[in-house]
């Protein structure tokens, strides 16, 4: 058995929930000093440049903060054009490319399928044959996610599942990973039909949050839910924040049918939030709206 497949087997029966909520924690532990000395080695490792980030080791309270730290204003500058689409996160292309039907490939040889990963078939007939592009966040990665075109929130669906780890490694080799592992599914309206943000869960990524719902996952009681934005009021511009991690993850963007042509990208390119992505397949801008109220949140049917 080579070491890539024994690490594989070893993960799968490792206790990542228990690790994933220790790590958690610790993470959001006031420590003081110690949390000070944690990041600032953390920082080295990780070659992590304070030079953007808005406040110095010695303010975070926790390690949760600085995981999900503010960047100082210019840091990511936004693609102005019109039409474009912009990355919604720094991290590495994993993948990118066209839906085979409401099939996504996740690594080569490995496909799942979008309902699966949306946990919802009229969600997934919407983007059958469209696009989607995943983006790999590692731990020395900004981890804030920002919206990739202006858009109005539909719903957010919060679905439970594994704490599989998003390394390349274990997508390479655990089948359907993504649409297995805890994650937060946001569906909004665009100028040039749905659009689908999912923010993955991993190992050790002890939360996600949304700038309308604050904190989504972990779930207290791990149920599926469904927050529908009624009044269709909760909007955003290229570009704004949309939400965070704690501990590196993965984001993938969904897009309807001829709705988006890619920028000639290359996998494992590291991209940085506001990049330009693609463009709107017919040159259409964006539609402008100012943001409004909160959403409100109900349980999903079962």
């Amino acid at each position: 058995m080579c070491l890539e497949q024994l690490k594989v087997k070893l993960h799968y029966i490792m206790p990542k929930h228990a690790l994933t909520v220790l790590a958690g924690c610790l993470a959001s532990a006031k420590l003081g000093k110690i949390t000070t000395f944690a990041i600032e080695k953390f920082a080295k490792i990780y070659n992590i440049d304070f030079s953007e980030v808005k406040n110095a080791a010695k303010d975070f309270e926790t390690f949760n903060d600085f995981f999900a730290r503010e960047l100082k204003s210019g840091k990511r500058p936004i693609d102005s054009s019109d039409n474009s689409i912009v990355f919604p996160a720094d991290g590495k292309i994993s993948q990118y490319g066209n839906l085979i039907k409401d099939v996504q490939i996740q690594a080569k040889g490995h496909y799942f399928s979008i309902a699966a990963l949306l946990a919802d078939d009229n969600d997934a007939a919407t983007f059958e044959n469209g696009k989607f592009m995943t983006v790999y966040l590692s731990p020395s990665d900004y981890h804030r996610v920002h919206i990739p075109m202006d858009s109005k929130l539909l719903k957010m669906i919060y679905v439970p599942g594994e704490f599989f780890s998003v390394n390349p490694l274990y997508v390479r080799n655990i089948p359907e990973l993504f649409s297995r592992n805890e994650r937060v599914v946001c569906l909004f309206e665009t100028a040039v039909g749905k659009m689908a943000v999912i923010f993955i869960g991993a190992t050790i990524v002890r939360s996600i949050s949304t700038a309308w719902a604050g904190i989504v996952a972990p779930s207290t009681f791990r149920e599926m839910s469904v927050t529908e934005d009624d009044d269709k009021n909760i909007t955003g511009k290229k570009g704004d924040e949309i939400g965070k991690f704690t501990m590196g993850s993965t984001v993938i963007c969904l897009f309807e049918k001829d709705a988006v042509e890619f920028e000639k990208l290359t996998l494992e390119d590291h991209i940085l939030m506001g990049q330009k992505m693609a463009q709107t397949a017919a040159g259409t801008p964006a539609i402008q709206k100012k943001p409004s109220k909160t959403a409100k949140t109900k349980k999903a049917k079962k």
